[in-house]
């Protein structure tokens, strides 16, 4: 098995983990008065799981191959993240997430 592969096969379970342990141990202290439990909690993180975990797998084969597109990649992730945080919803910070990362490409490396 190639070094890369196993790589890259760590690199996304630990994203996904990491995105579904983390909300549920971040709202571990706090009480809500809905009855949204941990498992409304951790279905609502499967989406940006899921999706952080498709933009590892895409991307991570063009940034071992340029170099150059760590950044402008890793400015996608920030802008999906945050956007997420903020909207809850996947659609918007996902297409926001696409802009951030063409953007960021375009101004940093074509110009």
């Amino acid at each position: 098995m190639s070094t890369d592969v196993l790589f890259l096969g760590l690199l996304v379970g630990c994203a996904n983990y990491l995105f579904r342990y983390l909300p549920l141990r971040l709202r571990a202290g706090h009480h809500r008065p809905s009855r949204r439990g941990a498992v409304g909690v951790l279905l609502d993180t499967i989406g940006i799981a899921s999706i952080c975990a498709l933009l590892v797998v895409s991307t991570a084969p063009e940034v071992m191959t340029d170099a150059r597109r760590l950044l402008p990649t890793l400015i996608g992730f920030a802008v999906l993240g945050v956007s997420f945080w903020r909207t809850r919803s996947i659609i918007f910070p996902v297409l926001l997430s696409a802009l951030a990362y063409g953007l960021a490409w375009k101004y940093l490396f074509l110009l």
